[in-house]
């Protein structure tokens, strides 16, 4: 695809309590080359004067895509007249670089009050859906634009709510005229560049997470297909997943079996960013093997494989190069790896190298994110996590949103290891938060004396710690990797982490 592309423009006009109002709307999907980025809509109307639109982030896309809109509504006065008929090209600037979509060099135009006109070669579009679903919503519209061409009789939604093992389907209906949301009317909307709008009422109750595609059939019995470009539409809760997990190097019996869960609690997790510790690759004279590398496996098991980063730090298990690794949904900057311990030893099991990356969340920025696996007290816990720490620090800036430390720690919670990490009053355990609020004041907001005696159950050693200026905060953190939900996949289990802006 172009780095830029128009998906449609929407141009009506509504009269309505005696005033006329027009109203343009512009939907984008660009791919995602960095977070810093600015895009805008160059337009001019029949005024003749060039203007800027800017857009704004809509959703996440898949596979490093993002879609972005841009919308403004004017108001017929007797000073002021409407826009009318408009060119408009789509400009995108990123990383020092400005990449445009204007038409092959023509521009696009769009008529006042010409409705819905849809990218060149597209016959069935989803137009005005949402990103996510707002609180408490049992019901959610959906409106598709199909080319006249076409022909289309039918019109279906097929949605889910437990990823496609049953399916729902929805009968849509033609309308004549377009409700606009936006306008909070009925606008003419009479469609002269040939489009067929249908409606459809997708009822979801109290199921917040689901996922639907659209089909259209004509009267040959020809099919066309909206699945968003293969990575079907779907309700994001702009929340990061996030999941840790030590493999314990390739030790279980059935590792094909093994991998596979894991795949499939990624996949059914929706998960963003995973941290796996124990990752192991065959020795080989210590030349690794990376077909056999653990993390590399369950990435190529995926629905669509992760950005990966991974290394090694000794030799484990008396066969494996051992290591750490990060995969992500979204594309990875600034990856480092660095031994954390006084041995850089590749035969001491008491070497520990930690991975770092720094990742662009489209919906709430910049964030550090580290893999470790540090050692035991009595082993080098202290020395590495100080080290770790000024790590961190060192490559915290004002535009990270979070620094999260993941992973095995090797220190029980309430344990000499933990209390140092609380002492630093910098980090907070993110699981704790979650779950023991009144357990998390005591510890980390008042320091009550006693905070030991309430951890004394609690024999946790993975971790996930976020810096105290964190602008995310946990909003969901449970066990998984358990018999209760996808099984044991290891000798640890693993935890699922959610995380939101505050």
């Amino acid at each position: 695809m172009a780095t830029i592309q128009l998906f449609y423009v929407k141009n009506t006009i509504s009269r309505k309590d005696c005033q006329v109002q027009q109203y343009l709307h512009f939907f984008i999907l660009l791919e995602n080359l960095g977070f810093d980025k600015q895009v805008d809509i160059v337009w001019k109307g029949e005024q003749g004067e060039w203007k800027t639109l800017p857009a704004k982030y809509h959703s996440y896309q898949g596979q490093d895509k993002e879609y972005w809109q841009a919308q403004i509504c004017f108001t017929l006065r007797d000073d002021y007249s409407l826009p009318g008929n408009i060119q408009f090209s789509l400009r995108y600037r990123v990383t020092g670089q400005e990449y445009w979509d204007n038409n092959q060099g023509h521009n696009y135009t769009s008529d006042a009050d010409s409705g819905i006109k849809l990218a060149s070669g597209v016959q069935i579009q989803n137009i005005d859906f949402q990103g996510r679903l707002t609180e408490s919503q049992a019901v959610t519209p959906i409106t598709i634009a199909v080319d006249s061409a076409f022909k289309a009789k039918k019109v279906t939604l097929h949605w889910t709510i437990d990823n496609w093992n049953t399916t729902h389907l929805v009968s849509c209906e033609t309308t004549k005229k377009y409700w606009d949301n936006n306008l909070g009317s009925n606008a003419r909307n009479p469609n002269q560049y040939g489009i067929q709008l249908w409606t459809g009422l997708i009822e979801h109750y109290d199921a917040i997470n689901f996922q639907y595609i659209i089909s259209a059939e004509n009267q040959d019995a020809q099919l066309v297909w909206d699945n968003n470009r293969e990575n079907n539409y779907s309700f994001q809760s702009e929340q990061l997943k996030i999941i840790i997990l030590n493999l314990h190097c390739y030790q279980e019996q059935n590792q094909d079996e093994k991998f596979t869960k894991i795949a499939k609690a990624i996949n059914e997790l929706d998960a963003d960013i995973v941290c796996l510790q124990e990752v192991a690759e065959f020795w080989n004279n210590g030349a690794g093997d990376w077909p056999s590398n653990s993390a590399k496996i369950i990435n190529d098991r995926l629905s669509h494989p992760f950005h990966l980063h991974t290394d090694w730090s000794h030799l484990g298990f008396d066969k494996y190069r051992e290591g750490v690794a990060i995969l992500s949904r979204f594309p990875l900057a600034n990856q480092q790896a660095r031994y954390v311990s006084d041995s850089h030893d590749i035969y001491s099991i008491h070497s520990r190298k930690v991975v770092m990356a720094q990742i662009n969340v489209p919906y709430l920025g910049l964030i550090n994110v580290f893999s470790a696996h540090l050692s035991w007290i009595e082993d080098g816990f202290e020395g590495q996590f100080k080290r770790l720490h000024q790590w961190a620090k060192d490559n915290l800036s004002d535009d990270v949103k979070a620094s999260l430390l993941c992973g095995d720690f090797n220190i029980t919670a309430g344990s000499k290891g933990y209390e140092l990490v609380v002492n630093s009053n910098e980090y907070d355990d993110q699981f704790l938060q979650a779950n023991e609020e009144g357990v998390f004041e005591k510890i980390f907001r008042v320091n009550d004396d006693h905070w030991h005696d309430l951890l004394a159950e609690d024999y946790r050693i993975d971790y996930i710690f976020m810096n105290k200026s964190s602008e995310l905060q946990v909003s969901s953190a449970k066990v998984i990797f358990t018999d209760e939900d996808y099984g044991q996949v290891s000798d640890h289990c693993g935890y699922f982490m959610t995380f939101e802006l505050m």
